[in-house]
């Protein structure tokens, strides 16, 4: 049994191989359907419902519930979390009718004022962080898409967000571009998050065919010459630090799977590296080069305390990782000390990783696998920062200057 929103309802979900004597049991079930959507047979969620799809297959074999017990957990968390923003929501509105009574006597002061969920849409929230979960999206994504859905909450007030249309969301998307001024790829996000809550929670089938999408920015990958990267290692003084950005560099790495990158996944007789759950949940195998061994031999050597699961950990809190955010400003030091003015952040390593193994002839193909890439097209993009390919290009100035005088 697993949960499932379906046509707007919270639904048990029946799963089971398909055997006959089961697929009779659950047919027989009072009140229970066949979803295409989902592939299974389900029943409204309740008490009632739940006890007779369990007497319904009992002597059939064993009934699984664990993501039923998650997922109902998970819902009485929220259900806490959303009365307790009602109280504060009433709190509110209590303490605004009591200043209005008070206004001869209480003394004005500035607030600076931000919208509320109104209660018409206190549900949204919670409905559509439990199907986040469920569809196992990671925290970031989360995050990103609960934020984004409530900057529209805030937004419409009191008209309740299950009410609105296509035509509605249009206007919306266009006021977050001419007063908002938010920028194509801010806009592709928040047209994601809405996407997922109107056609993944809502249950309507192609909602956002209608709704054209900006178009983005192409921008190009800000790269570091490898002078500039040998001056910004040199810079660094901590072990530490020099093996946490020889780590971005050597490897290709993001600024997470650096900090996230475990001991046991370190792998010295094959020379790899073990990247797990990667940027769409996809795990990947990278070189470990001599050097960079080397290093990260000399910094497990004499770090105190000694880690205990992963290679870089937080000194205050062993055991758990290092934060991104002190590897970026990491790299900001570095970048000062090495006096390199490139506005480019540490993501720019994983950047030059790439367009420095194509300058020295590595196939695009075998880059795209070691950096993780789904698509080549992804990866098409470091052609264009390749520096053989702009300065084999005859410069036209350059020629003209065979047949002019310069005089200084």
């Amino acid at each position: 049994m697993k949960p499932i929103v379906h046509r707007q309802q919270e639904c048990i979900g029946i799963y089971f191989s398909n055997e006959p004597v089961l697929n009779k049991a659950a047919k027989n079930i009072n009140g229970s359907r066949w979803t295409k959507t989902h592939r299974c047979w389900y029943t409204l969620l309740n008490r009632a419902n739940y006890q007779t799809i369990t007497t319904a297959f009992e002597g059939l074999g064993l009934t699984d519930n664990t993501a039923l017990k998650t997922y109902l957990a998970e819902k009485k968390k929220n259900a806490s979390t959303v009365a307790m923003v009602m109280e504060q929501t009433d709190a509110v509105k209590a303490n605004k009718t009591f200043s209005r009574q008070n206004t001869q006597t209480a003394k004005p002061t500035a607030t600076k004022n931000t919208p509320e969920i109104q209660q018409v849409n206190l549900q949204v929230m919670a409905t559509m962080r439990q199907q986040l979960i469920l569809k196992a999206y990671s925290p970031s994504t989360i995050k990103t898409y609960l934020n984004e859905m409530s900057q529209l909450l805030q937004t419409i007030g009191n008209t309740s967000a299950d009410s609105l249309t296509p035509e509605h969301l249009k206007r919306y998307f266009i006021y977050c571009l001419e007063k908002l001024k938010l920028t194509e790829n801010t806009l592709h996000s928040r047209i994601n998050a809405l996407k997922f809550y109107y056609e993944q929670v809502l249950g309507r089938e192609k909602f956002f065919w209608e709704i054209p999408r900006p178009k983005k920015h192409e921008q190009l990958p800000k790269v570091l010459g490898e002078n500039e990267i040998g001056r910004m290692f040199n810079a660094l003084a901590n072990i530490k630090h020099k093996a946490i950005l020889f780590t971005a560099y050597s490897a290709g790495l993001r600024v997470s799977e650096v900090v996230n990158l475990k001991i046991k996944d370190v792998d010295s007789e094959r020379m790899q590296l073990f990247i797990e759950k990667a940027k769409g949940k996809k795990d990947r195998y990278v070189g470990l080069g001599i050097l960079l061994l080397d290093v990260l031999r000399a910094y497990i050597k004499n770090c105190h305390p000694f880690p205990k699961i992963y290679v870089f950990e937080n000194p205050q809190r062993p055991g758990t990782s290092y934060s991104c955010r002190s590897a970026q400003q990491i790299f900001q030091t570095a970048k000062e000390k090495a006096m390199i003015n490139k506005e480019v952040g540490i993501h720019s390593l994983r950047h030059s990783f790439a367009t420095h193994l194509l300058e020295k002839g590595i196939d695009i193909r075998y880059i795209k696998d070691l950096l993780g890439h789904l698509n080549i097209k992804t990866t098409e993009k470091y052609l264009h920062v390749k520096k053989e390919t702009l300065i084999n290009i005859p410069n036209v100035l350059d020629e003209l200057n065979k047949s002019i005088r310069l005089n200084w």
